[in-house]
This record gives structure tokens, sequence and C-alpha cells, in this order.
């Protein structure tokens, strides 16, 4: 008598390839660092030392984190170049990690300035490197007939929102009690521990993760290098010279990322090895990247002006204990944890009679400004006049507005790309969304509780015209998109 052995069975992570939890995980603790430290970011650099902070003007506290956030943008582009060119995406996933560990080790220990500047340059670096890779290697786990794609990239982004929620609540409550400082350095704990659990796994990374996919010729290196050392040396002496002052930063950002785009769209319109058709679904792009830059110019002040907003203007006391700053930040991960999966199933619900993209993008943006029009009636109230509630319903309008651009956004731009532009179109996404982020930190400029009407009543009605004229010009997008929806 024979007895049957039971089959084997490969470990799994809730049903996905076992090697998404180390992509999960190195994600999860990645965004608990970035959000955990940008919860505090902006108050750390215009509180005053008495309350532990470098007492920056506000217009120069919130220029430099609009840059920092255009930057991560912006580097984005340069983690897929050197994943690409250089080292293939799971390398420079695991060294971009390494710097944003870094950076949030510089904020911890160095003083003052020094550490704010050397902590933000690493992280933007890093974070881009994360941010262009993460997503490519969870698609590599899977081929195209995997039916368990979609559930897998939904489990990783419930990674990324359970960070963003957890972190600025974490950071909040150490910088509240023991300093910003400490706060930092939880941070740097957190990135630390996403990295451990990814080193212990990462070897099973294999295939397309580790193959550069368009080396660079030897014989560029060197002048690639150069070109590298000349650009950080002219930044260097430009910040030395005084030339670059941290009050403008975000503007520089600002037309970094638009000359860089135009260049991107001159260089792919111009291009001999694009058909005609593929060169009108560039040109349909054209109003979409510009709407979508509108869009992140508003939603991304969630870090200029909305946390001014809660520091000055939001009555934080819960019971009689007063609620750190930075927990603002954690309200719209929780929207978006409980709304992404409703959009998901009315579009499966809708099917073909969803909205076009264009619908979708001009409907996102309009209900970004009514979220903006929403603060006129608080306007003038005074200090700890808005109750919670109030900015947390305005927040759930952010949050609605959000699921109906971004997650839309990078698929349209793979869609209608032209087969030898593939990647320079995802770049060209990005590039808004830097666009978007640096101008969120300039426009931040011009608030003040004295001018809040204005400020809101304008930028409010200026996202809605934008999203009306879109809406306006979808049908003739939509036939310049030839087929794409």
């Amino acid at each position: 008598m024979t007895t049957q052995q039971a089959p084997y069975r490969e470990k799994t992570f809730f049903g996905q390839p076992p090697v998404l939890a180390n992509l999960f995980g190195v994600e999860l603790w990645e965004r608990f660092s970035f959000y955990g430290m940008q919860g505090i970011l902006l108050i750390y650099l215009y509180y005053g030392a008495d309350q532990g902070g470098l007492g920056l003007p506000e217009a120069t506290a919130t220029s430099i984190v609009g840059a920092y956030g255009g930057a991560v943008y912006l580097s984005t582009i340069l983690g897929a170049w050197v994943a690409d060119r250089l080292l293939g995406p799971e390398r420079v996933l695991f060294l971009s990690a390494i710097l944003v560990m870094a950076g949030h080790v510089s904020l911890a220990v160095l003083p003052g300035l020094t550490g704010v500047t050397v902590g933000l340059i690493l992280i933007a670096v890093g974070s881009g490197g994360v941010k262009a890779n993460a997503t490519s290697l969870v698609g590599s786990l899977y081929d195209e007939h995997d039916e368990r794609r979609d559930a897998g990239f939904s489990l990783f982004y419930l990674g990324i929102n359970l960070g963003a929620l957890v972190g600025p609540l974490l950071t909040g409550l150490l910088q509240k009690n023991w300093g910003f400082h400490w706060g930092f350095g939880l941070a740097a704990l957190g990135m630390a521990a996403g990295l451990v659990q990814y080193a212990l796994g990462r070897k099973r990374l294999t295939g397309e993760a580790r193959v550069v996919p368009n080396p660079l010729p030897r014989r560029r290196l060197l002048p690639v290098g150069l070109i590298v050392a000349a650009a950080i040396l002219l930044v260097v002496v430009l910040a030395v010279t005084g030339v670059l002052r941290a009050e403008s930063l975000s503007t520089v950002v600002i037309v970094l990322s638009a000359l860089a785009a135009v260049a991107y769209f001159v260089v792919i319109l111009s291009s001999r090895k694009i058909t005609p058709v593929e060169r009108r679904r560039v040109y349909a792009f054209i109003p979409l990247f510009i709407t979508s830059a509108v869009f992140w110019s508003l939603y991304q002040q969630q870090f200029t002006v909305v946390t001014i907003y809660s520091d000055q203007r939001l009555d934080r006391d819960l019971f009689g204990w007063e609620m750190p700053v930075s927990w603002v930040q954690s309200i719209n991960p929780v929207f978006i944890i409980i709304l992404s999966g409703v959009f998901a199933a009315l579009w499966t619900r809708l099917g073909p009679r969803q909205p076009a993209t264009p619908v979708k993008f001009a409907l996102g943006t309009v209900i970004m400004g009514v979220a903006f029009l929403l603060f006129l009636p608080l306007a003038g109230g005074g200090p700890n006049s808005t109750p919670l509630l109030a900015l947390a319903g305005i927040l759930l309008v952010f949050t609605v507005a959000e699921l109906l651009l971004s997650p839309v956004g990078l698929s349209l731009a793979t869609k209608l790309a032209p087969t030898a532009f593939h990647t320079q179109m995802v770049a060209l996404f990005f590039l808004s969304v830097a666009l978007g982020t640096a101008a969120s930190g300039t426009l931040a400029n011009y608030y003040s509780e004295a001018h809040e009407t204005a400020y809101f009543g304008i930028l409010g009605l200026v996202a809605i015209v934008a999203g009306v004229a879109l809406w306006l010009a979808a049908k003739p997008i939509g036939r310049l998109m030839s087929g794409v929806r």
C-alpha cells in the first residue's frame, strides 16, 4: 500500500507572491517615515527657538517645503533613469531606501539648517528612487495573465496608506512631548525597520527586477559623471554665493519642472519615431498635464497652508488635551483607505459607462476648487475658531478630488505614450506633480489670516474654471486620444 504525499504549497502573502511582503513592508515604512517627517517639518522650520524650531519666516518655510516636495517628484525621473541605464530597479530601490534613512538621521542629529539641508536633499533623492521603482517591482511579480495582479497592487497601496496614516500620529506625539528631533529620529527608525525586513528577502527578487533594461555604454559613463558633478558644483556655488536663496527655492523648482516638461514635449512631438496617431495622443495630454499641475498646486497645500491653518486657526482640543498639529495629516489617509474601495467598485459597476479620463480630471479639479471655497465660511474667525470636524469635512472633499484624478494619471500617461517614449510620458506626469507641488509652496507665501477670503476664494475659483474648461474640451481631447479612454 502506498501513501500519497500531500502536494507542497508555497507560502504566500495573503495569496500573493511571498516577496510582495518585502515590497509592502519597505513601502509602508518609507511612507511612515516620509509623512511622519513631513507632518512636523513645516512647523519645525517656522516655530521659534523656545518651541524647538528654527524660527524662519513662514514664507521661507513654505518655500522650502514646496521645493522639497517638488524635488521628490523630480527625483523620480532620476531614479527611473538610473534603474533603466545603470543599476536595475531592485538595486536602485535598496540604495534609495538607504538614502531616505540617512536623510532622516541627518534631520534627527544635525543641528539647524545643516540638518535640514542635508536631510531634505537625501530624502528627496531617495524617495524619488523608491517611488520610481517600487511600483514597477510589484508589477514584475506577475505575468500579464496573472489574475492576482489587481489584488496585489491593492494590498501594496494599502501599505502606503497605512504608513501615511500612522507616521504623523507617532512623530507628532514625540514632537509634542519630547521635541522635533525625537520625531525625526522615529522616522529614521521606521525606515531602518523597512530596510531590515526588505534586505532579508531581497534575494528573492530575481529576473527583470535585477536587469538593466537599457545599459549605458561604458564610453558614456565618464561624460555623464562629469555632467552630474558639474550640476552639483553649480548648485553649491549658487547656494554659497546667495544667488539660490531659501525663500525662492520653490520658484526655482517650478522653473526647472516647467522647462523639463517643455523639453520633453518638444522632443517627443518633433521625433520621427512616432506615428500621426501617437502625435495626436501627445497633444491630447498637454491640457491634461496643465490641469494636473493646477490640481496638485492646491492639493499639496495640505503640507503648507493647511498645516499653518491647523496650527493657528484649528481648535485642536480633544476633551481637554491639545492634539498635535501633525495629526491633521493622518485624516486624508483614513478617507483614502475607506473610499478607494468604493471608487474601485463604482468604476467596475459602471464599466464602459464610467466617465472618460478627461472628465474625471475635470471633476477632480472642480471638486478641489470647491474644497478651497469651503474655507470661506470659516474665514476671519480668529485663533482656534475652526472646528476639527469642519476641517475633516474639507479634507474629505480633498480626498474625493484626489481619487478622481490621481489613480488614473499614471495609467493615462502610459496609455497615451508613443511606443518609443513610454518612460518619458510617465516622467511627464511626475513633472506635472512636481510643478504643482512646488507651486503649493510659492502660493503659500500669499496666505495670511488677514487675507483668507481672497486667498481661498481666488484659488478655488481658478481651479473650478480650469476644471470646467477641461470639461468643455473633453470631446475634442477625446478625439485626439484616438480610442484611448
